[in-house]
């Protein structure tokens, strides 16, 4: 059946039909955020048996983000005008097909070929689910909790991916990290048509083809240079990179506000909410990945797990995310100010950075529930604020409010990556020793390398020094990322406070339009 999603529908209890679907809704969004770290512990056998070239390893990392993030919005509103369960049962059947592929490649242009097919999967999936999360709960607090779920498996996707690729690659062969996809897409093509409604907007008008390359131009440049800013530093080429993309950012924002049928409407930022949920949402993925560039490194280059123990290991800060978001979502049934909780989680995650700065080369537990503390507050502020942006959004848009909320999150990653990577490293290089080896000044991993070259004594004192710095570059970046926390619970505070009018009113209606569904009990 399909429905056309208008801003007027009326608000219906979901029954266990909705919540069924809910699960199977879960399927593709585990896979496409697991998809993000695969590859981790996969890459050294397929170096083994592709031997791709320095390059070619890098393109088979990062073709996959870059996809997903240039074609986010485009998939969005695409989702809009086809509707978004067609959207997903075409993703669905790309994805499974790239995984297939993937699998079997025979040479490294064969597999990056794949990840970028897979990426371009990814791209559908992800604004889709969240899309069709909107039109299956249409009572406000229902929908509070399922967009609660809907968080917590995405950031548990990125930390299960690394140790599920760990466990495949040390019993199957690499291929195996990409077959796992295929149980779970079949089954999302088998139940989908059963299971989730068709919606979309009746009126969508025509599909502007201009945007979508200016879109990806805007993109896949930012995105491009802050990931090379965090990994190699501060060059005029990548600032340059980011600055093209910014022009043509700019050139996009004038197309949406001039042509008759835009892409991206920019009525979505005049509801109120919106507009503050992009902003906080970028500023959350923003310590998320920014914490992430330090923890993995010290818990394998300084404190010296294995990769696969150092996976193990970061599954632990996941435990507290499965009841973070609910608990969320709980009080502000209960009453509580949104803008409240918001400020509330991103105060949490300030004090996560707080206990990072205490952490020293041999503290593996302090720095895990660091990680813990920090994982939980940001979850609490990213499900509260997508399920304020859906709300905030006319339902017949869902598809493009959504892409927007996932491609502000792709900017913020790569940014605290960037930034918070930025600081760390310098201040790594200016507490290295000046007798150090140049080489030793660039990376902790290089030093680490230097030293296992030097005899005895001189190894060990470098290698100490080196984590030692490192731990130092955690540190400022910690307290810079702690201050930008701070001001974001300060924005969130001020920004969302007037919103609970909206609320109110929401969960008045549910109580007066709220009815039993004919699926549920």
């Amino acid at each position: 059946m399909t429905t056309d999603s208008t801003s007027n529908s009326p608000v219906v209890r979901a029954g266990r039909r909705e919540w069924t679907a809910l699960c199977v809704l879960m399927l593709p969004l585990l896979l496409v955020s697991m998809d993000v770290s695969v590859l981790y512990f996969a890459i050294p056998a397929i170096n083994a048996d592709l031997a791709p070239s320095g390059t070619q390893q890098l393109w088979i990392f990062d073709v996959y983000a870059f996809a997903v993030a240039g074609l986010l919005i485009t998939m969005g509103s695409v989702g809009d005008r086809i509707g978004r369960r067609r959207l997903l049962m075409i993703g669905a059947a790309a994805f499974g097909a790239a995984s297939l592929t993937a699998a079997y490649a025979h040479s490294a242009e064969m597999l990056i070929a794949a990840r970028a097919l897979l990426g371009i999967g990814g791209a559908t999936l992800m604004p889709s689910t969240l899309a069709l999360v909107r039109s299956l709960f249409t009572d406000p607090a229902q929908r509070a909790q399922a967009i609660a779920i809907w968080s917590g498996v995405m950031t548990a996707g990125v930390a299960l991916g690394s140790v599920l690729s760990g466990v495949l690659v040390e019993f199957f062969w690499w291929g195996s990290v990409f077959l796992v996809n295929l149980p779970a897409m079949a089954l999302l093509l088998v139940l989908g048509p059963l299971l989730l409604p068709e919606s979309k907007n009746p009126a969508p008008g025509r599909f502007d083809w201009v945007s979508v390359p200016l879109s990806m131009a805007a993109v896949l440049p930012v995105v491009y240079g802050l990931k090379e800013i965090s990994a190699e530093g501060w060059n005029v080429r990548y600032v340059m990179t980011v600055t093209v993309g910014l022009l043509f950012a700019a050139l996009f924002v004038h197309r949406q506000r001039t042509t008759a049928s835009p892409m991206v409407s920019p009525a979505l930022f005049r509801a109120r909410g919106f507009a503050p949920a992009v902003v906080l949402n970028l500023v959350t993925m923003f310590a998320m990945m920014g914490s992430a560039f330090f923890t993995t490194q010290y818990i394998q280059s300084v404190v010296g797990k294995s990769a696969l123990e150092a996976a193990l290991w970061a599954l632990l800060p996941s435990v507290p995310i499965g009841f973070a978001a609910p608990l969320a979502a709980h009080l502000v049934q209960k009453g509580v100010n949104r803008a409240h909780v918001v400020s509330a989680g991103f105060a949490l995650a300030a004090c996560g950075y707080g206990l990072l700065t205490l952490v020293d080369t041999d503290a593996l537990a302090l720095g895990l529930v660091a990680c813990g503390v920090l994982a939980s507050g940001v979850t609490m502020v990213m499900s509260q604020i997508m399920d304020l942006a859906l709300s905030a959004a006319p339902a017949e848009r869902a598809g493009s409010a959504s892409s927007l909320m996932e491609t502000g999150a792709e900017f913020g990653g790569a940014l605290g990556m960037a930034v918070l990577g930025s600081i760390g490293t310098a201040v790594y290089r200016q507490e290295m020793p000046d007798s150090a080896p140049e080489a030793a000044h660039e990376t902790l991993g290089s030093a680490l390398a230097v030293a296992g070259q030097l005899p005895g004594r001189a190894g060990d004192a470098l290698a100490t020094a080196a984590r030692e710095a490192f731990t130092s570059g955690m540190h400022a970046a910690a307290i810079a990322g702690a201050v930008v926390l701070a001001g974001a619970a300060v924005l969130a505070s001020v920004t969302l406070r007037k919103v609970r009018v909206r609320e109110e009113t929401c969960k008045e209606d549910a109580g007066q339009a709220g009815r039993p569904s004919p699926s549920g009990v």
